[in-house]
């Protein structure tokens, strides 16, 4: 598949996350926790696929991303960080094994949590997200992405963890063993990760060792083949 699509709308959400809203097209689909490949339209970008993930609602008349931009490398993401309103993105094939499958914890890290946003919104909008509970994990306050939404859909089920600053009304810790058992009395209901490799092989290996089983944890089967 490849698709030309215009930008309708590009910003910044964060301090280094610009939210780009781009053209459907017709009969398009995909399912909340799923990502595409997308490339550039400009002739030296064209074959440069990277994969993003829906952020926008399965029904939106638009598609939505929400990318982290990397000026530091020489890589798509900095030229993203330059497209704006107008021009165009090349849309490739549809992937990802994050699926919402029953409620359960979320646990994302940064840019993890935005496979977790389609599936949000549309359970909020179904009325069925209560029972499930996300721990989100950022730097700072600054890192967060859609935290006022998060917090209203969410309410007193939303964890915040910064693990750089010190605040009031958020955790301060990392994601640890410790962590895990301070904050999750059932370990054997459904668990979504998703975030840096490293902290999702973490986690998911934590949530092993302390009862979890293997087919209960959704993430991307891509990060650890085996337990």
């Amino acid at each position: 598949m490849s698709i030309l699509v215009k930008v309708l709308e590009a910003r910044y959400i964060t301090h280094n996350v610009k939210r780009f809203v781009v053209e459907k097209p017709d009969g398009f689909d995909f399912i909340p926790g799923q990502a595409i490949n997308i490339s550039i339209n400009l002739p030296e970008w064209k074959e440069q696929l990277r994969p993003f993930t829906f952020t926008c609602l399965r029904d939106a008349k638009f598609l939505e991303f929400m990318i982290k931009i990397y000026e530091d490398h020489s890589g798509v993401t900095k030229i993203l960080g330059r497209i704006n309103a107008g021009d165009e993105l090349i849309l490739h094939d549809v992937f990802g094994a994050i699926k919402y499958d029953k409620p359960g914890v979320f646990i994302a890290g940064g840019t993890g949590i935005t496979p977790f946003i389609a599936i949000f919104r549309d359970l909020y909008q179904k009325n069925k997200l209560r029972g499930n509970r996300l721990i989100y994990t950022n730097q700072t306050a600054d890192d967060i992405i859609v935290g006022e939404e998060l917090l209203r859909m969410f309410q007193k089920d939303f964890v915040n963890v910064l693990t750089r600053q010190g605040i009031v009304g958020y955790i301060g810790k990392r994601i640890d063993r410790n962590f895990l058992i301070e904050n999750i009395v059932d370990f054997s209901q459904n668990f979504y990760v998703c975030g840096p490799d490293n902290l999702v092989k973490d986690i998911i290996r934590n949530l092993i060792d302390l009862g979890a089983k293997p087919e209960t944890l959704i993430f991307e089967n891509d990060i650890i083949t085996t337990f």
